[in-house]
């Protein structure tokens, strides 16, 4: 996926034209007043509302003409319309009853020739586990508030999503993305992992939303790969991420001995996986993670189970 910067930038990407119009500032606060509806921060709520960063956006998460694209808050539908010209079909999911009531019309109006490739479902983004169509992208404009738990839980449960390109809050896009060894490297980066390679893919400005965010938004990528080859379960080890980061900075024999029944024991499962006992969370990949949890339960050495007797370490 190509970076993208954009705020408000008004020239049209090469190739680009303006023959299938996109909604603006004005037809947005339009179809707002419309509807009685002004963004909130409780949904998280902050509509684009310049057609050259929707053109962007859909040109970098380079959708294939037979794509089925899940979209997460499609408010007012800016995303949406870029959407169904690139992509076979659309899903979107919207929590706002008004929202969700008004976008087939509005593609009703702007795209005509496109109204049946949109499905609409009137649901919260982290309770769904059924679509009427199996995604297999997701490229979406997410609620700040609840991005990352929504990219895991979508990742999760659609299995078929292959790739996508979601819009974030910057600083979150930038924990997405992090390596280990990174100071912002955390439980999303990691977790995230399970599922695909991430990576950020640009940063769009403030001046492109209504209402503008204080802060800058980012893209992230991903494309989905086979999750680490391990005996343990996704739960099992998602377990040991959160005991691992809930104390980052404590040697991880200190910090998973809550999860391992003791610093024996989790010295035991770390010796077993490979991995030092003093080292740290942050330094460590998805498939190490697992190895730990594949090993939970291994034997203590008689040394350490003494030494543990006397109390933890650091």
């Amino acid at each position: 996926m190509d970076p993208v910067t954009s705020d408000a930038d008004t020239t049209p990407p090469a190739g680009e034209t303006a023959a299938a119009p996109l909604l603006g500032a004005t037809e947005i606060r339009r179809l707002a007043d419309e509807l009685g509806v002004r963004p909130t921060k409780t949904l998280g709520q902050n509509f684009v509302i310049d057609g050259n960063t929707i053109r962007r956006i859909v040109a970098a998460a380079h959708l294939g003409p037979a794509e089925t694209v899940l979209e997460v808050g499609p408010g007012l539908g800016s995303l949406t319309l870029g959407l169904l010209d690139a992509a076979e079909r659309v899903v979107a999911v919207e929590i706002d009853p008004k929202l969700a009531a008004r976008l087939p019309r509005t593609v009703q109006e702007l795209r005509p020739a496109r109204a049946d490739a949109l499905d609409v479902v009137l649901a919260d983004a982290m309770r769904v586990t059924e679509l009427p169509h199996e995604p297999t992208a997701l490229v979406a404009n997410l609620p700040y508030n609840v991005a990352v738990p929504v990219v895991l839980h979508l990742l999760e449960h659609f299995p078929t999503l292959r790739r996508g390109l979601v819009m974030v809050q910057d600083e979150v896009a930038d924990r997405l993305a992090a390596k280990p060894g990174s100071k912002i490297y955390g439980v999303p980066s990691v977790k995230a992992t399970w599922y695909a390679d991430m990576r950020k893919a640009g940063v769009i400005g403030m001046n492109v939303f209504w209402p503008a965010p204080k802060i800058h938004s980012g893209l992230v990528g991903f494309e989905r790969h086979e999750p680490p080859v391990t005996t343990a379960s996704r739960e099992e080890v998602f377990a040991v991420i959160d005991a691992a980061f809930a104390q980052r900075r404590k040697t991880l024999r200190a910090a998973l001995s809550g999860w391992a029944g003791g610093g024996a024991a989790a010295e035991a499962a770390l010796r077993a996986a490979g991995v030092d006992p003093q080292a740290r969370g942050e330094k460590l990949g998805i498939e190490e993670f697992a190895a730990i949890a594949a090993h939970r339960g291994a034997a203590p050495a008689a040394g350490d189970a003494a030494a543990d007797a006397g109390g933890e370490g650091p």
